[in-house]
């Protein structure tokens, strides 16, 4: 009487706390033993006989789920774990439930399952903002975007998404925006996540549409979800690349988020649900808009960084401008900024015709990648270009020079500066006299119409750079040239690649040039092709070039 009295206030117990107490036979059958007709939070999945444990766990953690059930059911052992089980009330949607079940011999020896099941959604909730945003820490100190944006796809894959691109977004007001409609600049690979067994990406070059959706989202700053059918996205919205990897991936969802910094929608993430996985829900979207919040730190920075570079941009490009027309010769000139967010450099070139039909070359680079480099430059450049002009044709380029050294240390702040100044002056009937002062700077590159190219510091080493010391003597060089020679003064960025012997990187440009020549391309063309390509960028690169033609 006692032990029935006790099994009854036990049931009775059972069957009002929140949680389902089941048994479960060896071959699998499911059989509650409380809380049979209880409520359980938001209608909680519990075992009745209708569903096996495999139909309502989560489809993402069915696999491990199951490994750990049979290793467990094979060693007899206690199981103590968190899964995502179907609700009742929504067969759409998955709670996270704590499951405890023990074995224990039956009448006749033969083990059985007592277990129970618990809400553990806030808690795991809880716990997995707190993973998510320990693994998000280091992203404030990010080096760049491209480590940021790595660091918060890969937090989010696959725990909340299966598949993640993250995309900086470009305004008209951006420095070096290019109008596409409806594109965006798209982030490169490691700015992706995928999880394992998904089909590659398509290519997500600079011009990679994401749609009407995606500017949607931008222009209105709110989230955006689109649930379909397994593999059956909506073309309207989505643009044709993105559809057909949705189908291929078996997707079922494309949530796209936006990233707002100061009012303004800076980055957007796209991500994925695939292979018939249910689409993210209300939690999870929450979770992921938190995660991609931690990137504003970095954006910001960014931002910033953008609006002082345009400025030096704009001055550098100022003093930058088109080489005028020579009589005899034809000039081009180049200018590239370096492919990073954050520096811009000191680089520069001039031409300016002088009396007589002669011509003055320069080309420069001021220490120091920032706003100072750029406005040294500008200050450097006009007091160049004065002290040429007001020399005339007849003058010494290194005379000219070591006045500039002189000015520069006594009116201005010092900042090392490397220059080559040279002068040119027509010799009847096609050919020119050439006399120039290097000071520090990589040697110009001279390619004879009929031999190989060659540099013109041979014989001696450059002076030093300007700003080292009062009274550096400085020498000229001079060469004559005929009808087709080019000569070609560059900056360092062309040659100078981090961790490569210059030696090395000077000879490759040599025999670039050869190369290039025996092509018989335009002026334009070769010192267009003379550049690395745009991925090997590491500095700015300044070019000006002067090929010798007959005289009309």
């Amino acid at each position: 009487m006692d032990d029935r009295r006790l099994l009854s206030r036990y049931e009775a117990l059972l069957s009002a706390a929140p949680q389902v107490v089941w048994v479960m036979t060896k071959d699998g059958t499911v059989t509650p033993l409380a809380n049979r007709a209880g409520r359980t939070p938001e209608g909680l999945w519990r075992p009745d006989g209708e569903a096996t444990w495999s139909d309502a766990v989560h489809p993402k953690d069915r696999g491990w789920f199951g490994r750990v059930w049979q290793e467990a059911t094979r060693k007899q052992s206690v199981i103590d774990i968190v899964v995502r089980v179907r609700l009742r009330s929504d067969p759409e949607r998955y709670r996270h439930v704590k499951v405890i079940a023990a074995p224990v011999l039956d009448g006749s020896g033969e083990p059985e399952w007592v277990g129970t099941i618990t809400d553990a959604e806030d808690h795991w909730r809880t716990r997995m903002r707190e993973r998510l945003l320990a693994c998000m820490a280091a992203v404030p100190a990010a080096r760049d975007l491209t480590e940021a944006f790595m660091t918060t796809a890969s937090a989010v894959v696959p725990d909340l998404v299966d598949c993640i691109a993250i995309f900086q977004v470009h305004h008209p007001t951006d420095v070096g925006f290019r109008a596409v409609e409806g594109a965006l600049s798209a982030a490169p690979t490691a700015r992706v996540a995928l999880a394992p067994g998904l089909p590659p990406l398509p290519p997500l070059t600079e011009d990679f549409a994401l749609g009407s959706a995606a500017k949607e989202v931008m222009d209105n700053q709110v989230t955006k979800q689109l649930t379909f059918p397994a593999g059956r996205p909506p073309e309207g919205p989505i643009s044709d690349a993105s559809v057909r990897w949705l189908r291929q991936a078996g997707a079922t969802s494309l949530v796209l988020l936006p990233v707002v910094v100061e009012g303004r929608t800076v980055a957007l993430a796209s991500a994925a649900n695939c292979r018939g996985n249910p689409p993210p829900d209300e939690t999870d979207l929450a979770l992921l808009h938190d995660v991609l919040q931690q990137m504003s730190g970095p954006l910001r920075r960014t931002l910033e960084l953008q609006g002082v570079r345009g400025m030096a941009l704009a001055l550098q490009q100022s003093f930058l401008a088109a080489p005028p027309a020579v009589e005899g010769a034809v000039v081009t000139a180049v200018y590239h900024p370096a492919d990073s967010t954050a520096e811009v450099g000191g680089d520069w070139y001039d031409a300016i015709n002088l009396s007589g039909g002669a011509v003055a070359l320069t080309i420069g680079d001021i220490a120091g990648h920032d706003m100072d480099a750029a406005t040294t430059m500008g200050r450097v450049n006009s007091m160049l270009r004065g002290l040429a002009y007001d020399s005339g044709p007849t003058a010494s380029p290194a005379a000219t020079l070591g006045r500039l050294d002189r000015i520069v240390q006594a009116l201005d702040t010092p900042s090392l500066v490397t220059v080559v100044h040279a002068v040119l002056n027509p010799a009847p009937p096609d050919g020119w006299h050439l006399v120039l002062s290097n000071a520090g700077h990589p040697p110009p590159l001279l390619i004879p119409a009929d031999a190989p190219p060659r540099y013109l510091h041979e014989l001696s080493a450059p002076d030093p750079p300007l700003c080292v010391s009062d009274d550096v003597p400085r020498t000229d060089l001079q060469a004559f040239l005929r009808e087709g020679d080019t000569l070609v003064l560059y900056t360092d960025g062309l040659v100078e690649v981090p961790g490569r012997d210059i030696t090395h990187s000077l000879e490759n440009l040599r025999v670039h040039a050869e190369t290039l020549v025996r092509r018989g391309l335009t002026l334009s063309t070769l010192v267009q092709s003379l550049l690395p390509p745009v991925q090997e960028r590491r500095d700015d690169i300044a070019v000006i070039a002067l090929q010798v033609r007959r005289k009309r």
